[in-house]
């Protein structure tokens, strides 16, 4: 008998504040179990926001008044979980960890407000955030199941290019899957953030669990990004579901562009820093292309006047306002590798859905299981420090 449910990818973007952002999450799930989806996948670093285009006033050997301001707004705006900068791992999951007196709960209640959504829509919901814990920012990846609340929280054990700059290095014992039961179909869970999904032994941890649903939340808008969602999907015969968020660059916070004014200002002599955007890639091979770290990445000229502040404090809108500075790219691939809802390109508030098919997973391990059969372990193996990658129990 087909084991099927259906599965969400929702291509939003990061709104002005938190809770507008967590309201926001909270419709579209409404949305999504209106439509009898049971799973919902939300992009990479979606509460707290991905600071694209930021550097945060920093060069080598140098960094600028305005980007410790820039830090302090970023830093403001991501969650507080209530885990601890090691990660706490099960006792956090379980709720052991210790409460400041007085208080129910640890963090700032987003957790409590994922759990709620969940519960009141039927929903399994996965989304990336940005946790503070301590002094430092982790990106991060939270399950949220309807029946049993948060079972499983993971950070992003290699933040890519600038984002080491902001993001701290997540403990590789939280790559750890999550098992759970939804209308009598066994799924094994786990997500691989962003350009982790370019770390074969990290992949190969995600296999060893024999996951059959993985899950890979990006900031990565390239046309290169499908082709490396297919390959996962043959190697892993799991279903894989990538979000991105799509943005132009009259939505990003007003402490971004406000930043690139002050560090117009800054004398050279004192920051070390050659200013600006300038370091990007200047091909206009196509207006709206955007890639992870900068290339190609198509901005206004930051001395263009067009982009003076307005008295709402966000910079006024301009034809380069509405250039897209992340074009989306959510896709859903199949267990064979086969695209099942291709990437979706410049389109704002995006939303895919399919009806998966577990028993496919299964079905294509007839000739490949890259973890077991396949695998020849009696030559190969993988170890990873504070983590056991058999596959969990059911």
């Amino acid at each position: 008998m087909p084991k099927k449910l259906k599965l969400a990818v929702s291509q939003s973007r990061t709104l002005d504040t938190l809770q507008q952002t967590l309201d926001a999450l909270a419709a579209i799930t409404r949305k999504a179990a209106s439509q009898s989806i049971d799973l919902i996948l939300f992009p990479e670093a979606y509460l707290g926001g991905y600071p694209r285009t930021c550097d945060f006033g920093a060069s080598v050997g140098a960094r600028a008044p305005h980007g410790r301001d820039q830090f302090l707004e970023y830093f403001h705006a991501a969650v507080d979980l209530g885990d601890t900068p090691l990660g706490a791992g099960d006792d956090w999951v379980t709720r052991r960890l210790p409460t400041a007196k007085g208080r129910e709960i640890r963090g700032d209640g987003t957790r409590e407000y994922l759990e709620k959504v969940a519960r009141e829509t039927g929903v399994f919901i996965v989304t990336g955030l940005v946790e503070r814990s301590g002094g430092s920012l982790y990106c991060s990846c939270i399950y949220i199941c309807p029946s049993q609340g948060c079972i499983g929280k993971r950070r992003k054990v290699m933040p890519t290019g600038s984002e080491r700059l902001v993001w701290a290095q997540g403990q590789p014992s939280s790559l750890r899957a999550v098992t759970t039961t939804i209308k009598g179909v066994k799924l094994c869970l786990a997500a691989a953030i962003c350009w982790e999904n370019y770390m074969p032994l990290l992949r190969y941890s995600l296999y060893s669990q024999n996951v059959n649903l993985y899950l890979a939340p990006t900031a990565d808008a390239r046309d290169t990004w499908e082709p490396l969602m297919r390959t996962v999907a043959a190697e892993s015969r799991a279903f894989v579901l990538s979000a991105n968020q799509c943005v132009r660059k009259s939505h990003l916070p007003a402490w971004i562009s406000a930043g690139k004014k002050a560090e117009e200002k800054e004398p050279r002599a004192l920051t070390h820093h050659s200013g600006g955007i300038s370091s990007t890639s200047p091909s206009r091979r196509r207006k709206s292309v955007v890639m992870e770290e900068g290339n190609e990445l198509v901005l206004p000229d930051p001395s263009d006047p067009s982009g003076s502040a307005s008295t709402s404090g966000r910079p006024s809108t301009s034809a380069a306002d509405d250039d897209f500075v992340c074009r989306g790219g959510s896709c859903i691939i199949g267990p064979l590798g086969e695209v099942l809802a291709p990437s979706l390109w410049e389109v704002e508030d995006g939303f895919l859905s399919v009806e998966a098919d577990f028993e496919d997973c299964e079905r294509g391990r007839l000739d490949m299981d890259v973890a077991g059969s396949y695998s020849r372990n009696d030559a190969f193996s993988l170890r990873v420090e504070g983590l056991d990658i058999s596959p969990p129990p059911f």
